[in-house]
């Protein structure tokens, strides 16, 4: 079985810290985050692995090489205009046309046991089956609707605004707009076991997205368009508070509230907490950072205090988008 990572993105929502390179390639926990997607498919014996490119492509090629520190082959599709999540796959559909496989988001780590989905696939002969969770916080992820089947029916909205913040203060159990059901949503994880039927819905040589263009118009023809429902860890890093708390949680795991990468420096008398150090980060004496991911090179001067923010090195972004300019740091708020 073959399996195709998604890593071509731009990763706006993580800017500044995909400035200089792709959403997949940001360090987690001190490791290029597509890494843990290729770790994850050999650990299910899924070694030929094809990875499209976009943006800042040379930093994925720099993390991967040809997959063999991973014991994968690794092979690349450059995409010289985006072309979605199901156009991508358009691209490789010659690579792919003979056997089920697996499609995964290069943004993800979790430990959710493909093995099963894959099962599911194959039990209902299914054209797409795609792991969905329960999205208890009501966070901003697409609903998923599946039927007494565990087919899914429909991509329906977001949770709306008021019922996650109720959540989030545990003051109420409200799903989606005018709605009074407690029915926790599913939302899609970014993992899929697909069919190669499935091309007969892509369309060719345009852009294209999976759950706008290619699945809704398999659900109408009929289609098996499978929703399984896994209870495995699942972390998401497309957006900055998203990669923090990530970050946190699981290096908490390990008894640690620091993420420090290589030739890190904490001045006497100043303090990190709950943070994340790229390379080569100094925080000098006096300087209070909490809950913070300090870029590669940053120097946090003597008496700084940061917290809830991202500091990447000025000079190491073309044009300012958001955020504010002290000194030779960029700082944007969490």
């Amino acid at each position: 079985m073959k399996a195709f990572i998604l890593a071509a993105g731009f990763g706006t929502r993580l800017w500044p810290l995909t400035e200089d390179r792709t959403k997949a390639a940001v360090p987690f926990l001190n490791r290029p985050l597509i890494g843990y997607s290729v770790e994850y498919l050999t650990s299910f014996g899924i070694r030929d692995v094809i990875v499209n490119l976009h943006h800042q492509p040379d930093s994925i090629r720099l993390a991967l090489g040809d997959g063999s520190d991973f014991g994968a082959k690794i092979t690349y599709s450059l995409e010289e205009e985006i072309l979605g999540t199901s156009g991508a796959l358009d691209a490789v559909r010659d690579a792919l046309a003979d056997e089920d496989f697996v499609v995964i988001n290069g943004k993800i780590v979790t430990d959710i046991d493909l093995r099963e989905a894959i099962e599911a696939h194959r039990k209902q002969n299914a054209i797409a089956t795609l792991v969905l969770k329960e999205n208890a916080a009501r966070e901003h992820f697409s609903i998923v609707e599946v039927d007494e089947r565990g087919w899914i029916k429909r991509f329906a909205g977001f949770p709306d605004a008021a019922a996650s913040q109720a959540v989030a203060g545990e003051t109420s159990s409200r799903v989606d707009a005018g709605s009074s059901t407690d029915t926790v949503p599913l939302m899609f994880t970014g993992i899929q076991v697909l069919s190669p039927r499935i091309f007969e819905y892509i369309p060719r040589s345009m852009f294209s997205h999976s759950t706008l263009h290619v699945y809704p118009q398999a659900i109408v023809d009929g289609e098996a368009v499978v929703g399984h429902v896994s209870t495995g860890n699942w972390y998401e890093m497309s957006t900055l508070d998203r990669y923090l708390g990530a970050s946190l949680r699981l290096n908490r795991k390990n008894g640690r509230s620091i993420v420090a990468g290589c030739n890190c420096s904490v001045d006497d008398g100043a303090e990190v907490k709950d943070s994340v150090m790229w390379d080569r980060v100094v925080v000098e004496g006096g300087a209070r950072v909490k809950q913070a991911v300090l870029g590669d090179d940053v120097r946090i001067p003597a008496g700084s205090i940061i917290e809830r923010a991202v500091v990447v090195r000025r000079d190491t972004v073309r044009e300012v988008e958001r955020g504010e300019v002290s000194g030779d740091n960029l700082i944007v708020a969490i």
